[in-house]
């Protein structure tokens, strides 16, 4: 794979021998020469679980005190005042069957989809859509509520879900990388206390295998696992 001369000049910094704390991660993260548009960083943690075992899934939901920096797409599906409080509280789509129809037929231009407990029964229709990518409300997440208008508030201030994939990987964005140090790091250790604490009880050995921090374009950064175990 050929790669960027910003990307090699990224990697020039990095000592790939070594295993960084969270804070020196930052520092030469932040020192990466930039792109044309505003990264998003990211933190991806390899698990310790064994992803076949129902007692060892790992998902959640966590808020970053200072958000994404990405603007959250919100859709709705309600009726009557339900419908209306999603309005109020500024989510970018409401509606039921309309919106149902058309996401059937393949409209996907939101971020994350929040439901009334009463429309699951329609919803439930349209899994083979949006479980592949993500997008099926869920009471584990708080996606399905009776209080929507709660819901938009989360999410629209930076409350996002993390699940660990096939290969236990969870990868959760902390920002932009022109965000202030203080606000990466902030959010950075809210992800790490958060992942840490969602240990599964029966989960042996080692839960934190490695973590890595990135931005879009550049390189990764190993941080120590120890990092985790001292947020816990």
């Amino acid at each position: 794979m050929t790669r960027s001369k910003r990307f090699k000049e990224g990697l020039s910094k990095i000592d790939v021998t070594k295993e960084y704390s969270f804070e020196e991660a930052l520092d030469v993260l932040l020192s990466f020469p930039k792109a044309k548009f505003d990264e998003t960083v990211e933190m991806n943690f390899n698990l310790g679980i064994d992803t076949k075992k129902s007692d060892q899934a790992v998902r959640g939901t966590l808020t970053l005190p200072h958000g994404t920096g990405k603007k959250i797409r919100v859709l709705v599906i309600a009726q009557g005042d339900d419908a209306k409080a999603a309005e109020q509280a500024g989510a970018d789509y409401v509606g039921y069957q309309e919106l149902l129809k058309k996401i059937s037929e393949g409209w996907l231009d939101f971020d994350v989809m929040v439901a009334t407990p009463d429309s699951m029964k329609d919803l439930g229709k349209l899994g083979r859509v949006l479980g592949p990518r993500g997008l099926m409300p869920s009471p584990k997440t708080g996606t399905v509520t009776k209080d929507v208008a709660a819901a938009i508030k989360d999410l629209k201030a930076g409350k996002i879900e993390f699940k660990a994939d096939k290969g236990a990987n969870i990868q959760v964005p902390i920002g932009k990388i022109s965000f202030a140090k203080d606000k990466l790091r902030e959010n950075g250790m809210t992800v790490m206390t958060t992942v840490t604490k969602s240990r599964p009880s029966a989960a042996k050995g080692a839960y934190i295998k490695s973590i890595t921090l990135s931005s879009t374009m550049g390189p990764g950064l190993r941080i120590s696992s120890r990092e985790a175990a001292v947020t816990a």
